[in-house]
């Protein structure tokens, strides 16, 4: 039964296999019984290869009448780990080693007494296969210290790509939008030196942000470039981190400001709005170290699966908790409109942060839920394009978030005459109708 409960958690575990990098790694496993530790997941070409060192190696039970064909490493495909979940739950076999589905890489009865093994696999079948290693012989537990190596041999000199077959153009697809980003950091300096006497503190903070998304972009574009020629991120990984930490705080933090209107409708918060950013920026470290843990330990960890749970768990409530100033402001307009006579400015002021709502939530719709379906669809031939699809939402985001609230004269919105008034205050009576 703990058995089968372990296998099926496993295709949970495949399902989020798809954000894991398969550089070069180093994974140290000690005391464990578990009967299936997924390692990371890679994209074959017709010449892939995996290389997998497998040292210091320690049994709880060296008994040499136990089968050790039954504790080895192996290759699956998702559908083919499907197919051996039925051939389990259907008793056609014991063991996942056993099945022909998989493709064996090494077991246990081939070390003949040594304790470490090395081993280089050519895969020539292309598709998307996770490294799995599998015990099952109950109560045995394992200790070794395991190198495994992916990549695919590249041209006539047999260049070694450790980037999957879907990700190699990650670092050309990340330093064009860095460039892009940059280029937008240097308009929008224009933008406030040719209007520096309407520009507002908010205005400065949003230069940051595009700032450091440029950097962080580049970080990453550096980062995947050393991976896909060495396996390794040469430090660039810190730099990944560091930006990237820095740049989730500030854009949750400037979507909170602009939804409260601060600085450029009024030059405090409030207590309430700043219990939100007391919510967001602690939930961000939380959801960054989450982001580290992840990438680095790999889904081997015992731990890998909560730290992923935690991570998309803080993402939403950080998603829902910037939601909150924008709804108090459109409410604050709608009641200010009643009292002080100037329905047309407050029309104009409703309607932006009405579309500045609807633009955050569809936002967050897309690049947490649209992003995640489309990298679960598409072929792993394809997986750049998932990529692609959330940058481009996120420009788009950033484009609009700019332009909307670029710095402006307050004069109130060029003259108003009577009927534009009597217009707006009609439509604000309509405004009713917009439930959030």
């Amino acid at each position: 039964m703990g058995v089968s409960k372990s296998l099926v958690f496993c295709v949970l575990v495949f399902q989020l296999l798809s954000l894991s990098s398969a550089e070069i790694r180093f994974n140290e496993i000690r005391n464990d019984n578990r009967p299936i530790i997924p390692f990371d997941e890679f994209g074959f070409t017709h010449r892939g290869r995996l290389e997998l060192n497998v040292s210091k190696i320690s049994l709880s039970n060296s008994n040499p009448d136990l089968d050790f064909s039954k504790v080895g490493f192996f290759l699956c495909t998702r559908d083919s780990w499907l197919h051996v979940l039925q051939q389990l739950e259907d008793g056609e076999i014991t063991c996942a080693l056993q099945s022909d589905l998989i493709k064996h890489v090494f077991t246990f009865n081939n070390l003949n007494g040594k304790s470490d093994y090395n081993t280089i696999y050519s895969e020539n079948d292309a598709d998307q296969y996770t490294l799995v290693f599998a015990n099952c012989l109950q109560q045995l537990k394992v200790s070794m210290d395991v190198r495994s190596a992916m990549y695919n041999l590249e041209g006539r000199s047999n260049n070694r790509d450790y980037l999957s077959a879907g990700k190699t153009i990650l670092p050309r697809i990340y330093f064009l939008f860095s460039l892009i980003y940059f280029t937008l950091a240097g308009l929008w300096i224009h933008v406030l030196y040719r209007k520096r006497l309407t520009a507002f503190r908010i205005h400065f903070f949003m230069l940051a942000v595009v700032v450091l998304k440029a950097v962080n972009l580049l970080c990453e574009a550096e980062d995947k470039s050393y991976i896909k020629r060495t396996g390794s991120a040469h430090g660039w990984d810190v730099l990944f981190y560091m930006f990237s930490f820095l740049k989730g705080i500030t854009l949750f933090t400037l979507i909170v400001l602009i939804g409260t209107g601060w600085s450029f409708l009024k030059p405090y918060l409030q207590d309430k709005e700043k219990k939100v950013l007391m919510i967001v920026i602690p939930l961000q470290v939380v959801a960054n170290i989450a982001q580290v843990v992840i990438d680095e330990t790999g889904p081997y960890g015992q731990d890998w699966i909560t730290w992923k749970q935690v991570f998309l768990l803080v993402d939403v409530v950080c998603c829902c908790a910037v939601l909150f100033p924008i709804v108090w402001s459109i409410k604050n307009l709608r009641e200010a409109a009643r009292t002080d006579g100037k329905a047309a400015v407050n029309l104009m002021k409703l309607t932006l942060f009405r579309q500045y709502y609807i633009v955050v939530i569809c936002y967050i719709y897309f690049t947490r839920v649209v992003v995640y379906a489309l990298e679960t669809i598409t072929s792993y031939k394809y997986l750049w394009t998932s990529v692609v699809a959330g940058e481009l939402a996120t420009l788009a985001f950033y484009v609009f978030t700019g332009y909307k609230f670029k710095p402006e004269a307050h004069n109130p919105y060029f003259v108003i005459d009577d009927e534009e008034e009597e217009a707006a205050a009609e439509a604000l009576k309509l405004e009713e109708e917009f439930e959030l």
